[in-house]
């Protein structure tokens, strides 16, 4: 009975000791995420709402190119649209830290023509924010993911296409979400 319990003590702590830290000093954390999805289409009405990641996986300081497209595919040739800034939200969480990025997006109201089969396109170019108060870590983390220079950690990027449609009878008012996930590994 004590092989038994020396061999499963000694297979435990080779597995933890596996999920240690690397030779830069990086967590095991983001090996172990597989991003399930990297893509996504949401298909709601007249719409469809794509949000791509075109890759699961970054090495670290390589850009992460991310894009979000909202396509009109109903009867007419074109339609009228109104959103804010631009339709298209990008708030990320990073699963490692625990971190939430926010995506804030100015709010003038503008008009927008979808013409049939043609999508409106937005790439990622960064996003978060810091206040002088937050410590020192937290603040060189945001700054890194503003310039779209991604950390090494498990990403989930919670975006939307928010907007509304215009006829002449009224405004209907829509939004698409969608989910995917990548990660950032360490250089090697």
């Amino acid at each position: 009975m004590k092989k038994y319990k020396f061999l499963i003590l000694f297979t435990v702590l080779i597995l933890l000791s596996s999920a240690g830290c690397d030779e830069k000093g990086h967590t095991g954390a983001a090996n172990k995420l597989t991003p399930k999805n990297n893509k996504v289409e949401v298909i709601k009405g007249d719409f469809i709402y794509r949000l791509v990641s075109e890759k699961r996986e970054y090495r670290e300081s390589e850009p992460v190119k991310i894009y979000a497209e909202l396509e009109y595919t109903g009867e007419k040739e074109e339609i009228k649209i109104s959103h804010g800034g631009s339709p298209f939200f990008f708030p990320i969480s990073e699963k490692t830290r625990g971190v939430n990025i926010d995506y804030p997006m100015i709010q003038p109201l503008i008009y927008s023509t979808m013409v049939k089969g043609d999508p409106l396109r937005k790439e990622y170019a960064g996003s978060g924010s810091y206040s002088s108060e937050d410590d020192e870590d937290f603040i060189k983390f945001m700054k890194q993911i503003m310039n779209n220079d991604f950390p090494v950690g498990e990403y989930t990027v919670n975006g939307s296409a928010d907007f509304s449609v215009i006829t002449s009878e009224n405004e209907e008012d829509m939004k698409l979400t969608g989910q995917i996930e990548f990660k950032v590994v360490p250089k090697k």
